[in-house]
């Protein structure tokens, strides 16, 4: 007999099933030919029992860990937390585990976190962080290596990123619909991989449609909403004044809004805004609410997680930048 304090073990979710204990094995780690009601009758029974699998046996026998490490500059910032949620939605709940580390862009902290990820034999790795920039490559490892939403600089990686002139376009499209014509860029530092294709992705799109971008009416500055306000009030003081503000961020397109508004233009009416980010503090405390391109952070993380779980399996994981599409979402500072 069992104690009534010792934890069930396999047999005793066979004996509440009905099955042998190979059969319990089979259905809880998803594997042999059972039928759907077999695998549902051992999974209530273990549930009933509390049983919990040993997953160190699994591991051994596996000759896996069933974790992912995460390497991160940024693992509480705004973008590395959707992506962060996407990755654990891919991974299943109760089948991977992560250790995250925080390598704060510190090369050698880096290298720190990525040996001891590898001492702990996770099974594979994900590296991510707060911009798209490309940075430097891990290189080579005995595991298979993801970057999400940034980008490392060696081909031979495998990066999944957003594709910023592709979002970029799309904000132009709707307010060249939208019948504007005169535009201007108001965006973060010019270093800064978005602020560069994010203006490349507007510049496509007016050039579609015959028009320019004049470089008086490219404002580059900081990411923030002061330096929105401070554009805000220079693109009001020159003499032909814009009808279409697309902006590098929500941030700077809602110091956009309030400086436009306190210096007596109307949005949308006399000018249209768009921002970048689909950050919802910044896009719903704007007034009027602000249209923006969302790069769809959390699908990043789960293609790049299923990406890395296929990889562990057995699978290719590829290498090149692959670039997810952007969606725009439409609010009150855009259109009429």
């Amino acid at each position: 007999m069992r104690s009534s304090t010792s934890p069930p073990t396999v047999r005793d979710v066979a004996a509440r099933a009905g099955v042998s204990p190979g059969t319990v094995s089979k259905a809880l780690n998803g594997t042999g030919q059972l039928s759907e009601a077999t695998r549902s009758r051992v999974t209530a029974a273990a549930e009933e029992l509390g049983f919990r699998p040993n997953h160190l046996a699994k591991s051994l026998l596996a000759g896996r860990t069933y974790t992912v490490g995460i390497l991160t500059t940024d693992s509480f910032g705004r973008f590395t937390t959707p992506v962060m949620v996407g990755i654990e939605d891919a991974l299943g709940a109760g089948r991977m585990s992560t250790l995250l580390c925080d390598g704060r862009g510190d090369p050698l902290r880096e290298r720190h976190y990525v040996q001891e990820l590898l001492n702990r034999r996770v099974d594979g790795l994900v590296v991510t962080g707060r911009r798209p920039d490309p940075r430097p490559s891990l290189g080579p490892l005995p595991i298979p290596v993801v970057y999400v939403l940034v980008q490392s600089d060696d081909p031979a990686d495998l990066s999944i990123t957003y594709d910023d002139v592709q979002g970029a376009r799309l904000g132009a499209q709707h307010l060249l619909a939208g019948g504007r014509k005169r535009f201007a860029y108001v965006s973060g530092p010019p270093r800064h991989w978005s602020t560069q294709r994010r203006g490349e992705g507007l510049r496509q799109e007016l050039a579609s449609a015959g028009l320019d971008l004049h470089p008086d009416l490219v404002l580059l500055g900081q990411w923030s909403e002061a330096w929105g306000r401070t554009a805000a009030d220079q693109l009001l003081r020159r003499h032909e004044r814009v009808d279409a503000v697309v902006c590098g961020s929500d941030q700077v397109a809602r110091g956009v809004v309030d400086g436009l508004r306190e210096g007596g233009a109307t949005v949308p009416d006399q000018v249209a805004v768009v921002g970048f980010d689909n950050w919802d503090v910044m896009v719903e405390a704007a007034r009027p609410r602000l249209t923006t391109v969302d790069p769809n952070l959390t699908t990043l993380g789960r293609v790049a997680a299923s990406r890395l779980m296929s990889a562990i399996d057995g699978a290719e994981l590829g290498h090149g930048v692959l670039l997810q599409p952007c969606d725009l979402v439409l609010r009150q500072s855009s259109f009429r």
